[in-house]
């Protein structure tokens, strides 16, 4: 047997444990600067508190009805600023990356617009909206827009021209080669908008919650800061990553399952 062929089959069981020993050290280093920050009153008092008070807020916040109130009207807003959001950039994005005359003409907006910080459309939704659901979900739909539409674009410019040419010679119409030609192609660059737009979803609505609002996760968050009770401020955060973190897992299995890597 070659050399070659012997060193990666010796190596490759060990790897993940190394990689999970390499990854738990981390977390341990993280909490003990933590914690030792924590003790040592270089920071105004309760600024940084013992992840043991965290872990008991989170605690105390998980068996409130109150806290799950709150988590259903933001996990509603996210979720529906998710479905317009991917909805309109996918048919943004199918229509720019098809169209070299559309990305030429249009595509360039989306990349001005794509870095600017959304929350200078806040004062415009709230004025549209009105100051309940409806302009935290515009807030996060338009968040979301934009990474769906450019990686779609990107993706469709990455098909293969050989399978235009296949579906143009079955004659196929536009539906038809959206749905077996496009969309198949376009699991891994969908994936990467859904990721980056689910993030991004998430950021937009909490940023409305914070700015005005009477329910959600941002709301509690605003209520805590103003109370000064930091621990459950950082709970209240600890459970926002956690539901992005959930998210991007989904979405990662889900691809998986289609075939997208």
């Amino acid at each position: 047997m070659d050399q070659a062929e012997v060193i990666p089959r010796r190596l490759a069981p060990h790897f993940p444990s190394s990689v999970l020993v390499i990854r738990l050290a981390t977390l341990l280093c993280l909490w003990a600067a933590w914690e030792a920050l924590a003790a040592s009153g270089l920071l105004y008092q309760g600024v940084i508190p013992s992840s043991f008070r965290v872990g008991a807020a989170l605690a105390k916040l998980l068996a409130s009805g109150d806290f799950y109130y709150n988590l259903e009207f933001t996990l509603f807003e996210v979720l529906a600023s998710l479905a317009l959001g991917v909805s309109a950039g996918l048919v943004a994005g199918l229509a720019l990356g098809a169209s070299v005359f559309a990305g030429k003409a249009f595509e360039p907006y989306l990349h001005y617009l794509a870095p600017t910080p959304k929350i200078v459309f806040l004062p415009i939704l709230l004025v549209l909206f009105g100051v309940d659901a409806g302009s935290k979900i515009a807030m996060g739909t338009l968040s979301c827009f934009f990474p769906m539409a450019l990686s779609v674009a990107t993706g469709v410019r990455q098909i293969d021209p050989v399978l235009l040419r296949v579906g143009r010679s079955f004659n196929l119409n536009v539906v038809q080669t959206i749905r077996k030609i496009y969309l198949p192609s376009l699991v891994a660059p969908i994936a990467t908008g859904l990721k980056l737009g689910l993030g991004v979803a998430i950021i937009g609505c909490l940023l409305a919650e914070l700015k005005m609002s009477n329910r959600g996760l941002g709301f509690l968050v605003m209520q805590y800061y103003s109370q000064f009770r930091i621990p459950e401020l950082y709970a209240a955060l600890i459970v926002a990553f956690a539901v992005a973190a959930l998210g991007n897992l989904l979405i990662g299995r889900l691809v998986r399952r289609r075939g997208g890597g």
